[in-house]
């Protein structure tokens, strides 16, 4: 007889966008004239930049024509989108990353959350919390864990962040083996220091662990004193993978294009301690289970290394971080504490004494105002709500009255 995988039967209630979408359903049913806005899941408003749907008919006309039409292509990605990415995201800011350590992908999320098929699953695996939920839940499903307890899987190390560390947490005291970070963080939008993820490289390299670097946020980062990469840490190389997303920074959340960096100095270990390079593991996985992005999509993520598509893709995240500045001025007015929001699209509110999914179903139902509640990112994000400035400039002013009239 088929048997279902059981541990799929660990995981908690809904996906979390999920459930916010089934209860905006159930709002929209009883009140079919309300005008919702939406600042909840991250998806952008802005449509594609010029250089780069310039980029994408061309292509699209190249498939059209025998002489320049292509089939499958390489798995890891053409050259043409590598080298830029190698050259204009890392070697030109003096990290050593080469063409052949980046595997371009149909987006970041995927990537976070097949990475680990490539371990062992009796690992310890750390999380931060809150915590974007693939990171968790990828790993329930791969039999990582226990059942939830209180809102937390057992088995799983969590790191505590909160306004008392800025949301970015130090290394445990116990060890862990493989370990999530994410920076700018989704959802907290702090961001941390080179001080800050150095102590997670040493502490990585002194315990032969492996470090999960989600950088899809990186964009948004305008302080030159903050780090845009783990690689810009002294021997991250040995110890760090890192996902990137064109999703947020050139409007690709429906294009679907990202890429995986890693280094060919990254190591693992086999259960006699022998080591092995994760380089090749991923690239057997990858070429295995994916057959590449398409043609016209990495054409039109290559147009993101131009001269006007630098300029275009910088324009669209400067817009949603003043959409993030007017909600931040709108929570100064409310009174409410937040973080995030000046290098980050996100800022990660305090209900001031109410639950997560109260103020949620609040401004839902008094604002017709749309935020993601922040217990859906793990026990430590209740309490929160997570607030996103990817809208239009009306809208966001629009919804910042309504809240201020709801909460003030």
């Amino acid at each position: 007889m088929i048997r279902i995988n059981e541990h799929y039967a660990k995981l908690q209630a809904g996906y979390l966008f999920v459930e916010v979408a089934r209860r905006i359903r159930e709002y929209e049913e009883t009140h079919p004239d309300a005008s919702i806005i939406k600042l909840g899941i991250g998806d952008v408003t802005l449509p594609l930049p010029p250089a780069i749907v310039s980029a994408f008919e061309d292509a699209v006309r190249e498939m059209g024509a025998a002489d320049t039409f292509r089939g499958y292509g390489p798995e890891q990605g053409y050259e043409f989108l590598r080298k830029p990415i190698a050259e204009r995201d890392y070697r030109s800011h003096g990290m050593d990353i080469a063409a052949d350590e980046i595997f371009i992908s149909d987006g970041a999320k995927n990537d976070v959350g097949n990475v680990q098929e490539l371990f062992a699953p009796d690992i310890q695996v750390a999380v931060q919390d809150p915590v974007y939920p693939v990171y968790v839940d990828t790993n329930v499903m791969a039999g990582r864990t226990g059942p939830a307890r209180e809102g937390r899987y057992e088995g799983l190390t969590y790191l505590h962040s909160g306004f008392q560390n800025g949301f970015v947490p130090d290394p445990p005291e116990e060890a862990a083996d493989l370990i999530y970070l994410c920076f700018p963080n989704n959802p907290t939008g702090s961001v941390a220091t080179h001080e800050q993820l150095a102590r997670w490289v040493d502490y990585a390299r002194r315990n032969k662990a492996l470090i999960l670097f989600d950088a899809a946020y990186v964009a948004f980062i305008r302080d030159e004193g903050l780090p845009r990469s783990i690689f810009e840490i002294e021997g991250a190389r040995e110890v760090a993978i890192e996902f990137r997303s064109f999703s947020k920074d050139a409007g690709f959340t429906g294009t679907r294009c990202a890429f995986t960096v890693i280094p060919k100095d990254v190591t693992a270990y086999d259960s006699a301690g022998m080591a092995h390079k994760v380089h090749p593991l991923w690239n057997r996985r990858h070429s295995t289970k994916f057959n590449g992005v398409s043609y016209p999509v990495q054409r039109a993520a290559a147009a993101v290394y131009s001269e006007a598509g630098t300029r275009e893709t910088r324009e669209l995240a400067d817009f949603y971080l003043e959409n993030a500045r007017i909600i931040r001025e709108g929570l100064d007015t409310i009174g409410l504490s937040y973080t995030g929001g000046t290098n980050s699209p996100y800022i990660w509110a305090h209900g001031g004494g109410r639950d997560s999914w109260e103020l949620f179903d609040m401004l839902l139902n008094e604002a017709s105002v749309v935020t993601t509640p922040g217990a859906g990112f793990g026990r430590g994000g209740d309490g929160f709500i997570r607030i996103s400035a990817f809208n239009s400039r009306e809208n966001v002013e629009e919804a910042m009255t309504r809240i201020a009239k709801s909460l003030g």
